[in-house]
C-alpha cells in the first residue's frame, strides 16, 4: 500500500497502525509528499517506511511520472490519498486506475470539487442548512472528488453545529472510517472495480 499526503497524513497514521495491529492485512511500502515539511515524511521516516518528496509545482508532468515509477517500484497495488492537496496526473491514474482511494470531509457529490477540501466543506455544510454531512470514500479519477463513490458515513448535524463542531466530529471520524473500508475490501465485502 502506498500514501500520498501533503500535511499530516492523519487517515495513513490510522492504516499504518491498523497494518501493525495486524487488523489490516497489507504492508505500507511508500508514502510520498509534495512537501518537504510534511508531517506525513517524519511519520514514515520514524516507521521505517520508505519516503519520497516529490514538489509538483515546478515540473508537474515530471513528477506524474516519478511518482508512477516509485510507486510501481515499490511494488504498491493500492494507493491511499490522506489530505493531498494536489490533482494527480494522467500517469499515475493511468498506472492505479480505480486503486486510488481518497477520503472526503463531506458528501458527495453537493460538496467536494476544485477548492473543496478541509475546513471550506464545513463552512458550506453549515451555510447549506442541511441536516447531515459525512464522509465519503471515492476512487479518485482526473476529476476532484468525482470518482465513484466506495462509501459513505453520514452525521448528522448537532442543533447549533458550529464549523469547528463539525471539523473536530468529522476529523475524528475519518481515520477510523477509512481504515474499516480497507478491512472491507481486504475481506472481499467491497469490491473495487476492475
Amino acid at each position: 500500500m502506498g500514501f500520498i499526503a501533503s500535511r499530516n497524513g492523519s487517515s495513513m497514521r490510522a492504516v499504518v497502525a491498523a497494518i501493525g495491529a495486524g487488523t489490516l492485512p497489507a504492508a505500507a511500502r511508500l508514502v510520498v509528499s509534495n512537501n518537504r515539511k510534511s508531517a506525513a515524511l517524519e511519520f514514515a521516516q520514524t516507521h521505517g517506511i520508505e519516503s519520497l518528496c516529490l514538489p509538483t509545482e515546478k515540473d508537474p508532468e515530471a513528477a506524474d511520472l516519478a511518482l508512477r515509477d516509485a510507486m510501481t517500484a515499490a511494488g504498491v497495488e493500492l494507493i491511499v490519498l490522506s489530505g493531498y492537496l494536489r490533482k494527480l496526473g494522467p500517469a499515475t491514474l493511468a498506472r492505479y486506475r480505480n486503486r486510488i482511494l481518497n477520503i472526503h470531509p463531506g458528501r458527495l457529490p453537493e460538496f467536494g470539487g476544485e477548492g473543496m477540501y478541509g475546513r471550506r466543506v464545513h463552512e458550506a455544510v453549515i451555510a447549506a442548512g442541511v441536516p447531515a454531512s459525512g464522509v465519503t470514500i471515492h476512487l479518485v479519477d482526473e476529476e476532484y472528488d468525482r470518482g465513484p463513490i466506495l462509501a459513505r458515513r453520514d452525521l448528522a448535524l448537532n442543533p447549533g453545529e458550529t464549523v469547528d463542531s463539525l471539523e473536530a466530529r468529522i476529523t475524528t471520524l475519518e481515520p477510523l472510517f477509512f481504515v474499516e473500508t480497507l478491512q472491507a475490501i481486504a475481506a472481499g465485502e467491497l469490491a473495487l472495480p476492475d
